[in-house]
């Protein structure tokens, strides 16, 4: 019996681990809102993630990586246009930073912790569909969904290091969306295809961020 105690102590203390850490990820709207992968890869940012330009969300981070032999050019200029569509009206969504702005966050870390100094490269964002939602600025975003925008740090973070950014009036359009509810220093175009084909053009490598992850 006294052998038994241990035993059912571990079991005890293991259990109540366990429901801190469920209940932890159901009281933060940030983790309880976060895929499979999300929660994986947030895991592995705790622990050894690196930001060397955007700092305010975990996921913007980068995985260390030994022994690396292959590396870019860092004299280059680096030119990036982002399509971004993430996005939607969900409640579990809107509670969380758009995971399109936050990888976006962490395709600039990726080029700087590879190297490229920031001043090298040229970041433009086409914001459209559902992703119009995320650049709302506070009071609409609190009038249209009844809460604060969990979007609006990253994004002055991103628009501060030189990220620019460019709403689709179609978009805007087909949404309700008045150029008067985005969030300060967003561009409004026409429309986003026009933007995507006008950098390219230009020489921008094109990043896409329509699929959530």
């Amino acid at each position: 019996m006294c052998k038994k105690i241990p035993f059912l102590l571990c079991l005890m203390l293991l259990a109540t681990v366990c429901f801190s850490q469920e209940t932890k990820a159901k009281d933060d709207p940030e983790l309880a809102g976060m895929t499979p992968r999300e929660l994986r890869f947030y895991k592995k940012m705790k622990v050894s993630g690196q930001y060397p330009v955007i700092k305010s969300h975990v996921l913007t981070g980068v995985i260390p990586v030994k022994d690396i032999d292959a590396f870019p050019d860092t004299n280059q200029l680096y030119k990036i246009i982002v399509s971004w569509t993430v996005g939607g009206r969900d409640s579990g969504k809107l509670k969380k930073v758009n995971s399109g702005l936050s990888e976006i966050g962490r395709i600039l870390n990726l080029h700087v912790t590879a190297g490229i100094p920031k001043k090298n490269i040229e970041m433009v964002v086409a914001v459209h569909g559902a992703a119009i939602f995320s650049v709302l600025n506070e009071e609409a975003f609190h009038k249209m969904f009844q809460m604060k925008n969990p979007n609006a740090g990253l994004l002055k973070e991103l628009q501060d290091a030189g990220v620019k950014f460019i709403a689709c009036g179609q978009a805007m359009g087909f949404l309700e969306v008045p150029k008067q509810s985005l969030s300060a220093d967003i561009k409004l175009a026409l429309t986003a295809n026009v933007i995507l084909s006008s950098y390219q053009r230009q020489g921008f490598v094109l990043f896409n961020e329509d699929v959530e992850n």
